[in-house]
């Protein structure tokens, strides 16, 4: 990467969050002939905003582009500078680097998260890894640099602002029943809720719309569909 390019010293981190029915995931990549799994993420063009410097990325990594995207925390901890790993990372590619380049300098990371509809996505690797794919978020490896302490500032916030994320993404499809969302909550929160009390606290917010029963042919009690209000 030529440096005449890209803003120095500036880089981001994506958290990108997809619903499975059951579980919470997130994509990481492994990087070449490494082993090394991280967060996707980036540098921004001299001649581009930060926004559409992270929306380029999820874009290049799964194919999507109209996604939730929200920037959630700065990252600037003299802890995370490891030029020796990067080092290792850009060898692994046949790139010899002079010890003063660019990509071995201090970065502050701009964190984003994203929640992206997981049945729409194809991941593909970046010119650095071999491969991306997803985790539960329930049981993240390792990841290089402070990336951990990333996904967990991110769940932090999801977590803090649930209520008024949901409306804006695509984790449940259009119409659901009330215990597909209740599964969404007990997956983003890490906990069982008890259903009497979510459904009643849900139908109090005045977020939800409530359309005809899903039947399926089964003989027990055909539970209603309900969507949020825009």
């Amino acid at each position: 990467m030529n440096n005449s390019e890209y803003l120095p010293h500036i880089a981001y981190d994506s958290v990108i969050f997809g619903f499975s029915g059951e579980k919470l995931k997130i994509l990481l990549i492994e990087y070449h002939n490494t082993g090394w799994l991280a967060l996707p993420g980036g540098f921004v063009k001299k001649n581009e905003p930060l926004d559409e410097a992270v929306i380029r990325g999820l874009r290049e990594r799964t194919g999507l582009d109209q996604v939730y995207l929200e920037q959630f925390y700065t990252f600037g901890s003299l802890e995370r500078v490891r030029p020796e790993i990067m080092q290792k990372i850009l060898e692994a590619q046949d790139a010899n680097l002079p010890e003063n380049h660019w990509l071995l300098d201090r970065f502050i990371s701009v964190g984003y998260y994203a929640l992206i509809d997981y049945e729409k996505v194809e991941p593909m690797p970046d010119a650095l890894s071999d491969s991306i794919n997803w985790y539960d978020v329930d049981s993240i490896p390792d990841l290089l640099f402070d990336h951990n302490f990333i996904v967990q500032k991110a769940l932090e916030h999801l977590r803090t602002h649930l209520d008024q994320k949901l409306l804006s993404v695509n984790l449940l499809p259009e119409r659901f029943t009330m215990k597909e969302l209740q599964q969404v909550y007990e997956a983003i929160l890490g906990e069982n809720l008890n259903r009497a009390n979510f459904q009643r606290k849900m139908l109090s917010l005045g977020i939800l719309q409530r359309h005809e029963k899903l039947f399926s042919g089964g003989s027990h009690k055909a539970p209603y569909l309900y969507s949020f209000k825009k």
